[in-house]
């Protein structure tokens, strides 16, 4: 019994939310996204409505300064920026789960 409830918490500790949660800052990105409804207009990596994220990333991928202007579209929303289609604000949001869904975002790896 102690041995499984050993191997229990060790497989608990191994996941990576518990290994998160205990430096207090969670990579919540994917759940973030999926809350705030991202994934109903864009795709990992191709154009549904939006661009998708693996295009935001190869757009803004050498910009210092792409990580802050991005959680603040993504807060505030935007027009134009990838032609007619509107990104609306997320006036619920955050500014630490903008940021954090930002720098998921522009960490995608370059489309096939």
């Amino acid at each position: 019994m102690r041995t499984l409830l050993l191997a229990s918490l060790l497989i608990l500790c191994a996941t990576p939310h518990a290994a998160q949660a205990v430096d207090g800052r969670p990579d919540d990105a994917p759940r973030l996204s999926g809350t705030y409804g991202c994934m109903a207009c864009h795709g990992m990596v191709r154009k549904q409505v939006g661009p998708g994220f693996a295009q935001i990333a190869a757009r803004y991928g050498g910009d210092a300064a792409a990580p802050a202007r991005l959680a603040a579209k993504i807060r505030g929303g935007s027009v134009g920026t990838w032609g007619r289609v509107i990104m609306p604000r997320q006036p619920k949001m955050t500014v630490a789960e903008s940021e954090t869904l930002a720098r998921w975002v522009l960490a995608q790896p370059p489309q096939p």
